[in-house]
């Protein structure tokens, strides 16, 4: 006979009127699930606006994309036959010059028909076509930031390269920006026939011709995909449409999205805390009932069943609850999102994240709630009314394994990445063990300390640390929530120390690119002369995409590996420098085509001595034999090549040169050069690394956001437990006012106690947040880690902070009650 219908009529009773008991439960369930359910709402608020405004983002229905040089007249045919409309861009970077001020820009040429889809926010509002036309001083458009660097108003004039261009207008809003990607330099825009005469596009010049093309109704994409493919597969095309406009936005929203969640687990799991802490608490107040149901025959599964009834019940409130405001807070948030992204985004109901945040609420509370509901329903009456405790049975401690089991691979699932996911599991669970003994170290110390102290108010309180539970479930609730804050302080620390003194440093000062091949012997001769300039390298410099690894797709081989996501830099050399495996060819050589890789991206890509790699260079196929491997040092943002090629393999391409000096007169040289080469690109480090501090700015006040709810759980925690050992410390006080002491002596006991444990908790998480931000730096960062301080001094000062305000609050009652009234209470 089922018992459920019983267990629900004794469990809807003893609802009525304990929602009070269960303050903690609902409030840490709510702020657990609201977090992730408000981070997964907010991608896929992105994620919806990306698809829906694809062509938009992209500028069109489709876009082929070339490198080095514009579409042949066979491409043009193509692209002519199966849009209605084509519009041609170019994209490089350049100098913006206007008096003594340079400035990097990122220069796009368009033609007629841009933008073929959207439109183009200009200030003053005119048509883009006025805003580029001209007589004899072509127009342009700028952003106002660059035009603001270079003190530049509506109708003055400034310099690109050899030519002179008038500001007509402020680019405020570029349709299709979000397709471009990170760059390092604010849009200049002007006309494909300004560009004549400016000296920017002279062959070998790095700059990348765009074709979107505005597709009739109905087009079938995957065919036109692989028809563009398969012919142009040899030319170095490269097709992207609508339904994926920004792969490269598309990978940062979805991963940061994936990683912000984890972070949000790691406040579930303090809730997770505070949810056994209140049900333990809750089932305590209910011994004698318990007691008495088992005396009048009840079984334990009855007694099981009448309170997990009680507390799903509850566990569902809090989620709706945590679902509720989840999905209130990016609407309310949606201005400021919306002012942060290039493209309109639409905040909504999303079901699936929404199902993500329920699940992982859910699975939460059954987990945490089983081990104390296992505890109680299977002792005796008897032990029950002596107050005695029971350990978790066999059957449920498998159950509690399964629980867990089946939450991670949730969230291996939800996130798509295994290996973020089982890491983040890993480390909450590594963090909780080392919390939890940490908390036996430290009461097992308190207890042995209280023996050999003598001032009263300090022994009292060590002594308390030493025998109270409320220790444990406090180390590791503040704990774990101060724990994500310290791993994301340190590492936060550690990569601006990196990028702020480590790398300016070994960095040089200036990138300089497009130098043409009958100016560089001028430049070097230029900079070697000049007694500021401390060093200078140079190196011929190409672009290509890998294209076939023996004779295989590439991307069938290596997967979706960052050096097969667009061209990548190639060079050529005499002899392979800094070779770790294999052996370069020999000066003079003149054999069939040989390639150099770096030996890490080889070992990424799965790559081996002897496999034939092709390279498309200006839409012409080189296939190389791999024969040796380099190791590359990316780390100090100086010069590096993935792939460098014997010089016969690359005779006759055009090209030019690239450049990084290292000098300590930074403007003056850029002046000097600027004037004699108005074609050289110069890309100053110090900016670029703005630009990275920048997206690093973004990315850290999102995490810290993500894990301050974390810490306001662990807060709520914290406050359920003051609240929950309240009676026990209203009779400590009367106790302690029968033996003499004062309310200055108990008050400062009291405050003592809390700052000892605040501190312990801030302390381990210190501990275990500097054991997470090394592992990050040097594995994940591959960098050096030095351990901050001031960040943890700021932890620790938060623990104590946190304790100490919540057990004075909670120590105004136990001061107040008169002694006699409370021990007459207790008989």
């Amino acid at each position: 006979m089922s018992v459920l219908p019983l267990a629900w009529r004794i469990a809807r009773r003893e609802l009525r009127g304990a929602l009070g008991g269960f303050r903690v439960f609902l409030l840490c369930l709510i702020l657990g699930v609201a977090a992730i359910a408000a981070i997964g709402s907010v991608r896929a608020a992105i994620e919806r606006g990306l698809a829906d405004q694809g062509a938009v983002l992209l500028g069109g229905d489709a876009e082929m994309t070339f490198t080095y040089r514009t579409a042949t007249e066979a491409e043009r045919a193509f692209m002519g036959g199966i849009a209605e409309r084509v519009s041609e861009t170019v994209d490089f970077r350049s100098m913006a010059v206007a008096g003594e001020d340079r400035v990097l820009t990122q220069v796009r040429g368009v033609d007629g028909n841009w933008p073929l889809v959207g439109q183009a926010g200009l200030e003053p509002a005119i048509p883009v076509a006025e805003a580029l036309a001209g007589g004899d001083v072509p127009g342009a458009v700028m952003d106002p930031a660059l035009a603001a660097r270079l003190g530049l108003e509506v109708g003055e004039t400034f310099t690109l390269g050899e030519k002179a261009f008038r500001l007509n207008a402020m680019l405020v809003r570029e349709p299709d920006s979000a397709s471009a990607g990170f760059t390092l330099a604010p849009r200049t825009v002007v006309s494909l026939d300004g560009l004549g005469g400016s000296g920017l596009l002279a062959p070998g010049t790095v700059y990348d011709s765009d074709y979107r093309l505005l597709l009739p109704d109905g087009a079938d994409l995957d065919a036109l995909q692989a028809r563009a493919q398969r012919e142009f597969r040899d030319t170095g095309m490269r097709w992207r449409d609508s339904r994926r406009p920004s792969p490269s936005v598309e990978r940062f929203v979805d991963r940061t999205g994936s990683f912000l969640v984890l972070v949000g687990l790691a406040g579930l799991a303090v809730g997770g805390i505070g949810v056994q802490s209140a049900v333990g608490t809750y089932l305590g107040r209910k011994t004698p009932t318990i007691a008495t149901l088992r005396t009048l025959g009840a079984e334990g599964r009855l007694v099981l069943a009448t309170y997990a009834l009680q507390i799903g019940a509850l566990a569902v409130l809090g989620v709706v609850g945590g679902l509720v405001l989840g999905t209130a807070l990016p609407m309310v948030a949606s201005p400021w999102v919306a002012s942060s992204l290039p493209f309109d985004v639409s905040f909504g109901v999303y079901p699936l994240p929404l199902l993500e945040a329920a699940f992982y609420g859910l699975m939460t509370a059954a987990l945490f709630t089983l081990w104390p509901l296992a505890r109680v329903a299977q002792l005796r009456a008897a032990a029950l009314y002596r107050g005695a405790g029971g350990g978790v049975p066999r059957g449920y401690a498998v159950g509690l394994v399964a629980l867990a089991a089946v939450l991670v691979g949730g969230a291996v699932w939800f996130s798509g990445t295994p290996g973020l996911a089982l890491g983040t599991a890993g480390g909450i669970v590594g963090a909780l063990l080392l919390l939890a003994l940490a908390a036996w170290i430290v009461r097992h110390l308190a207890r042995r300390a209280a023996r050999h102290i003598r001032q009263p108010a300090l022994r009292l309180a060590v002594a308390s640390i030493g025998e109270a539970g409320a220790t444990t479930a406090v180390i590791l609730s503040l704990g774990l929530g101060l724990s994500v804050l310290a791993a994301v302080g340190q590492i936060d620390t550690n990569l601006r120390g990196a990028i702020d003194r480590d790398l300016p440093e070994r960095a040089p000062s200036y990138f300089f690119v497009d130098i043409q091949t009958d100016q560089l012997e001028g430049f070097l001769s230029r900079l070697e002369g000049d007694p500021s300039v401390t060093r200078v390298e140079s190196a011929p410099m190409l672009r290509g995409v890998l294209t076939r690894i023996n004779g295989r797709p590439a991307r069938e081989v290596a997967g979706e590996h960052w050096v097969l996501r667009g061209d990548r830099g190639v060079t050529y050399a005499a002899t392979a420098p800094d070779v770790v495996a294999g052996e370069s060819w020999p000066v003079d050589y003149a054999g069939d085509p040989q390639i150099s890789f770096s030996a890490e991206a080889a070992e990424e890509m799965g790559l081996a001595l002897g496999d034939r790699i092709t390279v498309n260079i200006l839409g012409r196929d080189i296939e190389a034999e791999l024969t040796s491997l380099r190791d590359v040092d990316f780390s100090d943002a100086g010069m590096g090549f993935v792939m460098m090629m014997n010089p016969s393999a690359l005779a006759g391409a055009p090209h030019t040169s690239i450049a990084t000096v290292y000098s300590s007169a930074e403007e003056t040289l850029l002046r000097d050069v600027g004037r004699a080469y108005p074609n050289i690109t110069a890309i100053r480090v110090g900016d670029a690394i703005a630009r990275v501090t920048e997206a690093l700015d973004a990315i850290a006040t999102a995490t810290r956001a993500a894990a301050a709810i974390t810490l306001l759980t662990g807060v709520v925690v914290l406050i359920g437990t003051a609240a929950a050992g309240e009676r026990a410390r209203v009779r400590e006080a009367a106790i302690l006012k029968v033996l003499g002491a004062t309310r200055r002596q108990i008050l400062t006991s009291f405050a003592l106690r809390s700052a000892l444990t605040g501190a312990a908790a801030g302390l381990v998480a210190v501990g275990v947040g500097a054991t997470a931000g090394w592992a990050v730096m040097r594995f994940v960062m591959e960098a050096d880690y030095a351990f901050a301080p001031v960040s943890a001094l700021v932890i620790v000062v938060a623990g104590v902070l946190a304790t100490v305000v919540t057990g004075v609050i909670y120590a105004r009652r136990p001061l107040a009650r008169r002694p006699a009234q409370v021990l007459r209470s207790d008989e």
